[in-house]
């Protein structure tokens, strides 16, 4: 592959086409899978399959096509919307939304997996939840994740209420996955630190409810306000157990991702982390996708939990330094594909530290103040979606006098990783070249940079590159 503006690491469909939501990621056979809102005969959204595929280590990541398409006539032939996938009984099995409306409002079915790679799906013609509960006049209802808590499985839908303005979860007690009953809200926009976290929005689209451990929970919601999917929150809290299931926020968390290319997270539990993916959605204009044959894919898988001090603790998937291949010398050309480690200490405080990626995208960090700026003033996203950009963006996490950034490049897709406690994803068109410089325009510190071409021909060999 020789097109620096496509990623060579990150999943998408190996047929190009359109992708959005990852969806249903599980652990099955030995191997991780993971499916993708799909549109196969154009770049633009619709008509969505589940492509599928799966890996390994989390790292090299095979192809299987699609694995779940809309029934024509049945309850998803109008699109295979997002969910989650378990393992029920030995069987895996996507629980996931069917449409056949165009105002929103899904329903809830299940598809079973036709055999033991998990290629195709078979879906059952009736859904498990036939729609919203009655008198909840609803404005969307959809992207169904399954959890265990308290001892027993709970069914999240999010969710959004007529008039716009109040987003919800809707929960409900899973005895089986075929058995389904309502039990209220989760979390709904009357919650005042919803409200000022999760604000504002007309509907709360795949919701993810994740354990991080002494009682504690992350809830991952992404916001969807007037048509528009805006971007990605976790809120911190606790869970009330009754006859159903509230969470209550705590006052921590914020933005999931501080970038702009990124919303529909979802998760997969494991036994001593949860794994976390999103959607990186194009910077570029809908006439370059098409002209490239593709649009979107999958971030790198993260982990995501908590902090001692509680706040939230974002780390790329500890399998990723198996990409890790040659290093990077001084002054090397910068790969289409690699991962530069800055560690700086400051020496007073409103010390800047600037890390270039070639001559038009730079990162500043002042420690002191606990900001992160990605600049890519020079390479202005063409898309105005959400909303027309800016050209930079920045992340807030604790001030102090130190910071590491763990920048991770694939063709266009950037993601930068801040103390382990923030993440920024951007899609840049045309992907940065040239080669990776360090300065310190104001103040005083100690800057150490190390990297490495992302090549999974030499993965795994674990170097440590020279300082750069």
């Amino acid at each position: 592959m020789t097109d620096r503006d496509t990623p060579r690491h990150h999943v998408r469909p190996a047929a190009g086409g359109w992708c959005n939501d990852p969806n249903g990621p599980v652990r099955a056979g030995g191997r991780y899978h993971l499916f993708q809102q799909h549109n196969p005969g154009s770049t633009t959204w619709g008509d969505i399959h589940w492509s599928h595929a799966s890996s390994a280590d989390l790292v090299t990541w095979t192809d299987h096509g699609i694995a779940l398409a809309p029934t024509p006539g049945g309850r998803d032939g109008l699109g295979a919307w997002s969910g989650c996938a378990v393992v029920e009984d030995g069987v895996p099995t996507a629980v996931y939304t069917g449409m056949d409306r165009t105002d929103g409002i899904g329903s809830v079915m299940l598809a079973r997996s036709a055999d033991d790679a998990l290629s195709t799906f078979e879906a059952d013609p009736v859904p498990v939840v036939d729609g919203p509960p009655p008198g909840t006049d609803l404005l969307a209802f959809r992207d169904p994740y399954l959890v265990e808590a308290h001892g027993a499985r709970w069914g999240l839908i999010g969710a959004g209420h007529a008039g716009g303005g109040r987003p919800d979860v809707l929960v409900y007690r899973v005895d089986r996955l075929d058995e389904w009953h309502y039990a209220g809200s989760l979390l709904d926009a009357g919650d005042p630190v919803a409200a000022r976290l999760a604000g504002p929005a007309d509907a709360w689209e795949c919701p993810a409810l994740l354990p991080a451990g002494d009682g504690r929970w992350v809830l991952v919601l992404s916001l969807w306000v007037d048509d528009i999917t805006y971007t990605t929150v976790a809120l911190t809290g606790t869970l009330d157990h009754g006859e159903g299931l509230r969470f209550r926020p705590d006052g921590g968390g914020g933005l999931l991702d501080h970038g702009r290319d990124h919303y529909a997270a979802t998760a997969l539990v494991e036994r001593d982390r949860t794994l976390v993916w999103g959607w990186s959605w194009e910077s570029r204009s809908p006439a370059a996708s098409a002209d490239a044959g593709w649009a979107g894919c999958a971030t790198f898988p993260r982990e995501v939990g908590t902090h001692d001090d509680g706040g939230l603790r974002i780390v790329p998937a500890r399998e990723l330094v198996a990409l890790r291949g040659a290093p990077l010398d001084p002054g090397t050309e910068l790969p289409p594909a690699y991962e530069l480690d800055l560690r700086a200490t400051t020496a007073v405080p409103e010390t800047q530290v600037e890390l270039w990626l070639g001559p038009s995208v730079v990162v500043r960090a002042t420690p002191s103040r606990g900001l992160v700026e990605l600049d890519r003033s020079a390479v202005p996203a063409e898309s105005s979606h959400p909303v027309p950009r800016p050209g930079s963006v920045t992340a807030a996490v604790p001030a102090g006098t130190a910071v590491q950034l763990r920048v991770l490049v694939d063709g266009p897709v950037l993601e930068i990783y801040v103390n382990d406690r923030a993440v920024l994803t951007e899609k840049v068109y045309p992907a940065p070249e040239g080669t990776a410089e360090v300065s310190v325009p104001r103040g005083d510190a100690t800057v150490e940079l190390r990297g490495w071409a992302l090549d999974p021909a030499v993965a795994g060999t674990g170097t440590t590159g020279p300082t750069l």
